[in-house]
C-alpha cells in the first residue's frame, strides 16, 4: 500500500529517491523517509505527514551519499509518527530496512531478540527485520544474512535492506506485495511501481514472491532465499515518464477522465474487426478444448474493478448464456466456493498485485479452475499467475478513484462477453456489426460528454454541500449507480449509496426529502425492448423522488424530452447501444463527483485513508 524507491548508481542518490517517492505519492502514505549511505556510514532522516516535510528536513540538513532506500508509510502496526515512520534500524544503526506488508510473527520474533538484548524503540513490525540481520551478521555476510532473515518471516512482504558494512549493495525481496526492478546504464533501481522508475529506464523485471535481488553498481542478481540463482528476462515498459504527469491538469484524476476516449480505442485496437465483426482474443488463450468445458463462470475483483465485473455479469449472460457468480476478492475464498475444472475465474485488477483478489486466484487454481485476468500493468503477479491475461492498456493511472481503468475493464469484458457469444455461435453477424458501427462512435460520443463539463460544475455547485446522496439503476445500469456513489465517497468525502431503483419501496424511499441529491440513471436504447421497459420503469422511480420532494439528477439519453418534466438537472449521453450505456453514463458520474470534492477542499488525488493498490489483505 505504501511506497518503495532503492537506488544504485552515479547520480545524486537524495533526488532520485526524492522524485521516485513523489511518483508513488498516489499510493497512500502517512509518513515519509530516506537513508543514504557513504564512506561506510548510513544516514536516515524521516517525517511525519506529507513527503514535503521530509523535504524540507533535507533541504535544512542535506544528506549525500551513493546508494540509498527511500519510503512512504501506510501506518499498520503503529502510530503515524515519526518515530514509527521508516527506514528502521538495528541496534548499531549500521542495518536499515524498508518495508510494505504485515510480519505475521513479529511479535515471536521481537520476544526472542530481546531475549538477546536487542534494543527496539518503535511499535512497528518491520523493526524486527532489521534486528534480526544484525543477529545473523556476525556469522555471515550480509546477503546471506539478509536472506537467512527473510526465510524466518511469516507474512506478506516487499523489503529493501542495506548495511553500511557492506557498501553499494541493496538487498530486495518480495513475498506479497510488488518490487519491480529498473535495469538502467551504469544505474539500477527497485521500486514499488512503474512510475517511480520511468525517468530512469524502461527496462523492467518484475519480482516474483521468494525472489532476493542484490543490487550493485555492477548489476543485478536476483536468486531465491535459498542462494540459487534465478535467471531474469526484463521486459521494456511502453508507457513513458510524461504519461505519468499531470499534462496541464488540475489533478491526475481529472487528465485520466479526459484520456477515456483514447484510452477505450487502445483496449479494443486489434481484438475486433470492424468490417466482419470477429473478437480476436488471443490473449485470452481460452483454446476451443477449454470453452466447450466451461460450465459457469466466477468473476471476482475488488472495489471499482467488482462495479465493472457486475458489468461483466450482465454483459456475459445475456450475449453468452453462461451463468456468471461474481465475488469480492476478500470473500472468495473464505466461503470455500464451488469451483472445479470447468469453471473460469475471470480476476479483474487494474494493478494486477491486488492481494485479495491474487488470494481468490489461488484457491481457484488449487480447485483447478481455468484463471483469465484483465489488468492494466504488463507483468503484473495475477498475469503471471493466469492462464490468459487481457491487459486494458489503459496506461497508468495515478489517482487514487479509478476512472479510465473502470471504463476500460468495460470494454475488455464486453468483448470477452462477445467472444464467448461468437464462439458458442450465439450473436448473429448483423448484431455483431451494428455494436462495432456504435463502437466506432464511442470516442467522438465521449469526447461530447466531456465537452459539457461546465454543466457538471453547475449540478456540482448547487449540491457539494448536502452530506448524503443516493444513485439508482436498474439492471446493468445498477453497477454504475454503485460506482458513481463509490467515487463521491472516495474523493468528497460524502455519504453515497447505490441502489437498485426497483428496492426504493424496500428502504431508501424513507431517506428521501428535500436535502437528498438523488441520481437516477435513465439512459436508453431505444432499439432494444428491454431496454425500453428498464426506462419505463426508472421513470416511475424517478417520480416517486420528484414526489418526495428529493433533488432529482437524472442522466438520460440525449433525444429524451420526457425526462426534463420530471428532474431537475438532466446530464444528457448520446444515443447509443444499450451495452455501451454503462461506458457513457460513468464519464458524467465521475465528473461530478471530482467537482463536488474540489468545492469542498478535499484531496482529489490523494484521498484520506486510502491507497491506489491494496497489496495487503
Amino acid at each position: 500500500m505504501c511506497g518503495i524507491v532503492g537506488y544504485v548508481g552515479s547520480k545524486a542518490v537524495v533526488p532520485v529517491i526524492i522524485n521516485g517517492l513523489r511518483k508513488l505519492e498516489y499510493r497512500g502514505y502517512d509518513s515519509a523517509g530516506i537513508a543514504v549511505a557513504s564512506s561506510g556510514e548510513v544516514s536516515v532522516r524521516r517525517a511525519s505527514g506529507k513527503l514535503s516535510n521530509l523535504v524540507r528536513s533535507l533541504e535544512n540538513e542535506p544528506l549525500a551519499g551513493n546508494y540509498g532506500i527511500g519510503h512512504t508509510r501506510w501506518a499498520t502496526h503503529g502510530r503515524p509518527t515519526e518515530e514509527n515512520a521508516h527506514p528502521h534500524r538495528d541496534c548499531t544503526g549500521r542495518i536499515v530496512v524498508v518495508h510494505n506488508g504485515i510480519i505475521e510473527n513479529y511479535l515471536e520474533l521481537k520476544t526472542r531478540l530481546k531475549r538477546e538484548n536487542h534494543r527496539f524503540v518503535t511499535e512497528t513490525d518491520t523493526e524486527v527485520i532489521a534486528h534480526l540481520v544484525e543477529s545473523l551478521m556476525p556469522e555471515m555476510p550480509f546477503p546471506e544474512a539478509a536472506a537467512a532473515a527473510l526465510r524466518q518471516l511469516h507474512g506478506s512482504y516487499a523489503v529493501c535492506i542495506l548495511c553500511a558494512d557492506c557498501p553499494d549493495t541493496i538487498v530486495a525481496a518480495r513475498s506479497g506485495p510488488p518490487l519491480i526492478l529498473g535495469i538502467g546504464k551504469d544505474e539500477f533501481l527497485v521500486a514499488s511501481d512503474v512510475p517511480a522508475l520511468l525517468e530512469h529506464t524502461k527496462e523492467m523485471y518484475f519480482m516474483q514472491d521468494g525472489d532476493m535481488a542484490i543490487l550493485t553498481p555492477q548489476g543485478v542478481r536476483v536468486q531465491n532465499l535459498e542462494g540459487e540463482e534465478i535467471p531474469i528476462t526484463s521486459q521494456e515498459i511502453e508507457w513513458s515518464a510524461e504519461m505519468a504527469e499531470k499534462g496541464g491538469y488540475s489533478h491526475f484524476m481529472l487528465k485520466e477522465i479526459f484520456e477515456q476516449p483514447r484510452c477505450l480505442q487502445e483496449s479494443i485496437a486489434g481484438r475486433i474487426s470492424m468490417d466482419s465483426g470477429d473478437v480476436l482474443l488471443e490473449e485470452a488463450n481460452l483454446p476451443k478444448d477449454a470453452l466447450e468445458k466451461i460450465s459457469r463462470i466466477h468473476i471476482v475483483a475488488c472495489g471499482t474493478s467488482w462495479h465493472a465485473g457486475l458489468v461483466g455479469k450482465f454483459l456475459i449472460e445475456d450475449l453468452a448464456r453462461i451463468p456468471v457468480e461474481i465475488d469480492y476478492g476478500s470473500e472468495f475464498r473464505y466461503r470455500n466456493p464451488l469451483v472445479d475444472e470447468n469453471s473460469l475465474v475471470i480476476a479483474i485488477s487494474q494493478s494486477g498485485e491486488t492481494a485479495d483478489t491474487l488470494a481468490a486466484v489461488r484457491e481457484a487454481k488449487m480447485k483447478k479452475a481455468r484463471i483469465l485476468s484483465i489488468c492494466n500493468v504488463v507483468g503484473s503477479m495475477l498475469s503471471r499467475e493466469s492462464d490468459g491475461t487481457l491487459y486494458i492498456r489503459s496506461g497508468p493511472e495515478i489517482g487514487v478513484a479509478s476512472t479510465k481503468a473502470f471504463t476500460c475493464q468495460i470494454m475488455v469484458l464486453l468483448l470477452v462477453a462477445l467472444y464467448l457469444s461468437q464462439e458458442r455461435n450465439l450473436i448473429e453477424k448483423e448484431q455483431k456489426l451494428d455494436l462495432v458501427s456504435d463502437l466506432a462512435k464511442l470516442p467522438q460520443c465521449l469526447e461530447w460528454i466531456l465537452s459539457r463539463d461546465s454543466l457538471y460544475k453547475e449540478i456540482a455547485r448547487e449540491i457539494h454541500r448536502h452530506n448524503n446522496a443516493l444513485y439508482l439503476g436498474r439492471g446493468i445500469h445498477y453497477p454504475i449507480a454503485l460506482e458513481g456513489a463509490l467515487k463521491l465517497k472516495e474523493i468528497s468525502y460524502i455519504h453515497a449509496e447505490g441502489y437498485p431503483a426497483g428496492e426504493m419501496k424496500h428502504g431508501p424511499n424513507a431517506l428521501i426529502d428535500r436535502n437528498l441529491p438523488v441520481v437516477g440513471l435513465a439512459a436508453r436504447d431505444t432499439r432494444n425492448p428491454k431496454s425500453v421497459l428498464r426506462y419505463e420503469k426508472m421513470i416511475s422511480n424517478i417520480e416517486e423522488v420528484r414526489a418526495r420532494e428529493g433533488i432529482l439528477i437524472a442522466v438520460a439519453s440525449d433525444d429524451d424530452d420526457r425526462i426534463h418534466e420530471v428532474a431537475d438537472h438532466v446530464i444528457q449521453v448520446p444515443q447509443t447501444s444499450d451495452y455501451l450505456l454503462p461506458v457513457l453514463m460513468s464519464v458524467p458520474l465521475q465528473l461530478l463527483a471530482y467537482h463536488i470534492a474540489v468545492l469542498r477542499g478535499c484531496d482529489v488525488d490523494q484521498p484520506r485513508n486510502l491507497a491506489k493498490s491494496v497489496t495487503v489483505e
